[in-house]
């Protein structure tokens, strides 16, 4: 069994006292967060982050604290719901991650674990890692096996106009990412080009630039345009095609030089399990709340260890962060700052890398009076 995998058994004594604690509450709280500026991809614009706060209670007094990102406003009050009835069904067992997860998934099979109900489970499966990690009194990374290490990280960019994307490009470089990624998919691929050449004026040779077409292309033109972009030096083409055409992206993937990258969008291991076994990419990028949780990445990572395929995170990087430590084959770190504005203590960025927090669990840790701010 890969490396990542190898944490069940490494972590058994670790996980002792979260072996004795009993659940009490899983609690959901909607939040709006307002951005100071608008993010604008090809696939559309975000004035604000619509996220799911999930507060986990035992009996034993030990929490847990995770988020999930809705993306949609109104996704907001089912995922909730979902959340919180799944909390009701977990309500005087014992937080044990593994034997959850395995409990949960058998209860889904006829709904079903994908869309919201896949969130919902990625969601609580988080949660309880966290508060195994909590009663271990050591950060996730370590409660996995990991010893804690810094990953580079680049910053994901707000605006999609050339001389906007290149401003904060300077500002992310400035702040101390190693790379930056910019949304493209303008009306023709010399609109994209002028978009990293003007980012690339700015930040010079060594910053990393990774592109991100949101799905908006069809096969045919995602070749056309991957070509073009061959002699842009960019780290990455993201998701060019729609998200569950992995032949689609195979295709795009052999004939086009800069690698591609996909993931984001998987529901759940057996999407993962597809793609990778068509060679859907060249890199790929799971997002923790999707795959399944801690649970569901830990098995990602082993698939990408032995397909020998760099793994980075999507989005939630303080969660990210600690998965990617535990991570044999990581990559990338994400840095899109969802939760920064209701969080005490956002990531610390050093040398282009992030910083894993010193702090028991994720190391997250709301700011109250910011999150009352902003219920949805």
């Amino acid at each position: 069994m890969a490396k990542a995998m190898q944490s069940d058994a490494a972590t058994t004594g670790s996980m002792a006292p979260a072996l004795r604690l009993t659940i009490r509450t899983v609690r959901a709280r909607a939040v709006d967060v307002r951005i100071k500026q608008p993010a604008v991809t090809a696939a559309g614009t975000f004035a604000s982050f619509p996220v799911v706060l999930i507060d986990l209670d035992t009996e034993e007094g030990v929490f847990g604290r995770t988020y999930i990102f809705a993306y949609e406003r109104f996704a907001l009050k089912p995922l909730v719901l979902l959340v919180e009835a799944m909390g009701d069904v977990l309500r005087g067992q014992r937080l044990h991650p593994l034997a959850v997860e395995s409990f949960l998934q058998r209860r889904m099979r006829l709904l079903g674990g994908q869309g919201l109900v896949g969130m919902a489970l990625g969601g609580v499966d988080m949660v309880m890692w966290d508060a195994a990690a909590r009663a271990a009194d050591v950060p996730l990374a370590v409660l996995l096996g990991a010893a804690p290490r810094p990953i580079p990280a680049y910053g994901t960019l707000k605006n999609m106009t050339a001389d906007g994307a290149a401003r904060d490009a300077g500002a992310a470089v400035a702040r101390g990412f190693a790379g930056v990624k910019v949304k493209i998919g303008g009306s023709t691929i010399d609109a994209d080009v002028a978009v990293i050449e003007a980012i690339r004026r700015e930040v010079g040779p060594r910053i990393a630039i990774m592109v991100d077409y949101n799905q908006v292309l069809s096969v045919p033109e995602a070749i056309a345009r991957g070509r073009v972009l061959d002699g842009q030096q960019v780290t990455w083409i993201e998701e060019p095609t729609l998200a569950r055409d992995f032949e689609g992206h195979a295709e795009i993937a052999r004939n086009v030089a800069t690698p591609i990258s996909v993931g984001e969008s998987w529901e759940g291991v057996p999407d993962a399990m597809r793609s990778m076994a068509c060679r859907a990419s060249d890199f790929i990028m799971p997002d923790a709340m999707r795959i399944g949780g801690v649970t569901g990445w830990l098995r990602t990572a082993a698939l990408a260890e032995a397909h020998g395929v760099p793994l980075s995170g999507h989005a939630l990087p303080e969660l990210s962060l600690h998965l990617l430590a535990a991570t044999p084959t990581a990559h990338w770190l994400e840095y899109a700052d969802i939760v920064e504005a209701i969080l005490q203590q956002p990531l610390t960025l050093r040398d282009g890398c992030a910083v894993l927090p010193e702090g028991p669990g994720f190391g997250l840790e709301w700011d109250e009076k910011a999150v009352s701010a902003m219920l949805a």
